[in-house]
């Protein structure tokens, strides 16, 4: 069986992090600066299918947790104690008339908020003055264990408290007019008599409410009429007071016939002013000798006739006078005419002047009679008015009270009828009876519980602890988080008996299988086809191997790299391992190869292939030996020499810098590729001045160990020198680390029926 080796891998398994449809670009392995952002996602950017892969990595242990659970579920729920739940249903009718006469009778209780109204009902289920009854009747304290281990004084204190059930459910189901009033107890008969008590208790509370409350309203009405009675009698005996007081006569009627005596008088008052303002200027114009204003006055038509009268003669007397003249007897006829006929109008004008003046006279004292007149009227109207409106007010009080009074009365009646109506409004619509089932513990519920919670318990763990893990452990994500492609990754390696293996061979694996010795040296030596599972991890990681040479090789079509680096950020991540395995896998191709171990400090090259060497590295640096001289082969494998690390030396170390430019340069015209090892980069300084005049570094991590953040200070150190970062190695990885690791029982398959068959 294979022995153990220093610095080999776990379990084999193999996996290119960058494929072929994404090669490096040529400016990425340059000298001159490191890799540009467009080779690498921004980071932060986690893809839904690396969640669902740690769900699949840690899928045993979320069912071995889930099913943990759900046992524990089953025995705790099978051993509890069963519960049952009775209901009484109570059905409020919002419509249903609080009396039976007055206004109770026809109030519509459909107007009132709906959720208020109801949750008052629901307060009230709870209250004390329901609780208290049916606790004290079944020991529901003692029962619920609300006064056990208690003292005298807080069971004093908590009798005398509001009654609080714990058990007790009150609802009302969406939609409804309904309150479901729900106990839960071990007795199920208990929990049906508790309910339809509260249920009877809440219904004769709301019935005793009533009842108290027309009481106190009736003992308030009745003090209340004794007062306003009293009220009626006085304000009753005021208004039959002031009735006698105005004789009987009701104002109102009495101020209406002044108020129309009033108008008319006012109406014969104007007329008269106006009638006397006509004969005034009437009588003015007569004194003043105006026979216009005469002739307008009535009385001087008389005059105007005589007018006519006298004016006709005069004409007649002027034809006379013409034909006759004054002696003639007709002349002196017309000329009497006309004297009798001015005499009359003399005595007319006489008589109307006096008939004005006496009608002016008589108009005029007629306006002041009426002037008189309306002023008494106006006063014996506003006295009465003033007296009305006293009447009216002891009116109003008298009926008032008397209206109130009997209101009150009517009021008293309709209570004390009401008062006798229970109430319908809250009925027991549904009486509770002892449950059959219990409803707790609900095994199948909590079971469902117990799958959801711990399914959700379990993933968001196994996520949370993958999204804590700070280590490089998954290639897409280690490249996009360093922004730096992984361009390979090597399995981890174990054989039956759990120890390490290391595959170093020189001819096809399939003819010579490796078989580690149990000197403890670490070579490997050739021997016979064998089947296990070592062999099936060594082909998948020589497997690996080559694929990481290819693509590091193949990675550049314009300059090859005939130089390369092979570091890490701290001790024990496989560097030296890997760097044997490259010069090896290199080769095998037919390949001069010179492998150069330059951790001085820590040399492990030489030991790794089986070889003793007592000048290396070390001693080429000192000028003590020329580079050539210390070149050995290795017997095992054609093409392949390694240069040894020498005899520690701090000199030696402080001169890689000036010396390791000249032997690389010597060396790349001799040999078609220099591997060199060299010690980790985070706290030594060789590295970084081998990394100057190398064509590649190649950065060893351990894969589910290693810092990412370490890797990537690693990284930021070598683009500082301008160094050129070829990429990251995965080493030790396992197929349960990242999910892209899924084919790696391709190789174990693969390679395990080729040795059934050569077997």
């Amino acid at each position: 069986m294979p022995k153990t080796l220093p610095e080999s891998i776990d379990t084999l398994a193999v996996q290119v992090a960058a494929p072929a449809s994404r090669p490096l670009a040529t400016s990425y392995i340059s000298h001159h600066g490191p890799a540009p952002d467009e080779f690498s996602p921004e980071e932060g950017e986690v893809p839904l299918s690396q969640y669902f892969w740690v769900v699949k990595r840690h899928l045993w242990k979320i069912l071995a947790f889930v099913f943990a659970c759900l046992l524990g579920t089953f025995i705790v729920s099978s051993r509890l104690q069963p519960v049952y739940e009775a209901t009484a249903a109570i059905d409020v009718d919002r419509n249903a008339p609080t009396g039976v006469v007055g206004q109770e009778a026809t109030r519509n209780m459909a107007t009132f908020d709906a959720d208020q109204y109801l949750a008052t009902h629901i307060r009230l289920l709870q209250s004390d003055a329901v609780l208290r009854p049916v606790a004290q009747r079944h020991g529901l304290l003692d029962r619920e264990g609300q006064t056990t281990d208690l003292s005298p004084d807080r069971r004093a204190r908590l009798e005398k408290a509001p009654v609080v059930l714990k058990k007790l459910r009150v609802s009302r189901p969406p939609n409804t007019y309904l309150l479901l009033v729900s106990y839960r107890s071990p007795d199920p008969t208990l929990a049906a008599a508790v309910s339809n008590g509260i249920a009877e208790s809440y219904l004769a509370h709301t019935y005793n409410l009533r009842m108290v409350n027309h009481n106190t309203t009736e003992k308030f009405m009745e003090t209340q009429m004794e007062e306003l009675k009293a009220k009626v009698e006085r304000s009753g005996q005021a208004l039959a007071n002031y009735e006698r007081a105005m004789g009987l006569m009701n104002p109102e009627d009495k101020t209406t016939i002044l108020s129309a005596r009033l108008l008319q008088l006012n109406t014969e008052y104007t007329n008269a002013q106006s009638d006397r303002v006509r004969k005034e200027s009437v009588y003015n114009a007569t004194r003043m000798g105006s026979l216009e204003a005469v002739q307008n006055a009535e009385q001087g038509r008389e005059l105007l006739k005589l007018e006519e009268r006298i004016k006709e003669a005069r004409q007649k007397f002027a034809e006379v006078r013409s034909t006759f003249g004054t002696n003639h007897p007709e002349y002196r006829k017309t000329s009497s005419q006309i004297a009798e006929l001015q005499r009359q109008i003399d005595d007319s004008r006489r008589n109307i002047a006096s008939r004005v003046e006496l009608d002016f006279k008589q108009a005029l004292n007629r306006e002041q009679m009426l002037e008189k007149t309306v002023t008494e009227t106006k006063h014996e109207h506003d006295r009465l008015n003033s007296r009305s409106a006293e009447y009216q007010r002891l009116k109003r009080e008298a009926e008032a009270d008397k209206k109130l009074y009997e209101e009150l009365v009517r009021k008293i009646r309709e209570a004390g009828i009401n008062a006798g109506f229970q109430n319908n409004n809250a009925r027991l619509a549904d009486a509770a009876r002892p449950p059959a089932l219990p409803v707790f513990p609900n095994i199948p519920l909590n079971m469902a519980l117990a799958l959801v919670l711990s399914t959700l318990l379990s993933v968001a763990a196994a996520v949370l602890a993958d999204v804590l893990d700070t280590t490089v452990k998954d290639p897409e994500q280690t490249s996009r988080v360093l922004r730096t492609d992984v361009i390979g990754t090597l399995p981890a390696v174990k054989n039956s008996a759990g120890s390490q293996l290391l595959a170093l061979t020189s001819h096809d694996l399939a003819e010579n299988p490796p078989e580690a010795p149990a000197d403890g040296t670490g070579l490997v030596k050739v021997s016979r086809p064998h089947r296990g599972y070592g062999y099936k991890s060594i082909s998948s990681y020589e497997e690996a191997i080559r694929t990481l040479r290819n693509t590091i090789l193949l990675s550049d079509f314009d300059r090859n790299i005939r130089s390369m680096l092979v570091t890490s950020a701290s001790p024990g991540e496989g560097k030296s391992t890997t760097a044997v395995h490259l010069a090896i896998a290199h080769a095998q191709q037919g390949k001069k190869t010179l492998l150069i171990d330059a951790d001085l400090r820590r040399p492990t090259v030489h030991k790794k292939l089986g070889l003793t060497a007592e000048l290396g590295l070390s001693n080429v640096l000192m000028g003590q030996n020329a580079w050539k001289d210390v070149v050995l082969p290795v017997p095992s494998v054609p093409d392949l020499f390694i240069i040894p690390s020498g005899p520690p030396s701090r000199r030696a170390s402080d001169l890689i810098g000036p010396m390791m430019g000249e032997l690389l340069d010597h060396a790349n015209t001799e040999f078609d590729l220099v591997v060199v090892d060299a010690p980790p980069t985070l706290g030594f300084a060789e590295p970084l001045q081998i990394a100057t005049i190398v064509d590649g570094i190649l950065v060893v991590t351990r894969a589910g160990e290693t810092k990412r953040q370490a890797v990537q200070s690693v990284i930021s150190t070598l683009r500082r020198v301008r160094a050129n970062v070829i990429g990251i190695v995965l080493n030790q990885v396992k197929k349960d680390m990242s999910d892209h690791y899924y084919y790696y029982g391709h190789y174990r398959k693969y390679y395990g029926q080729d040795v059934e068959k050569a077997s």
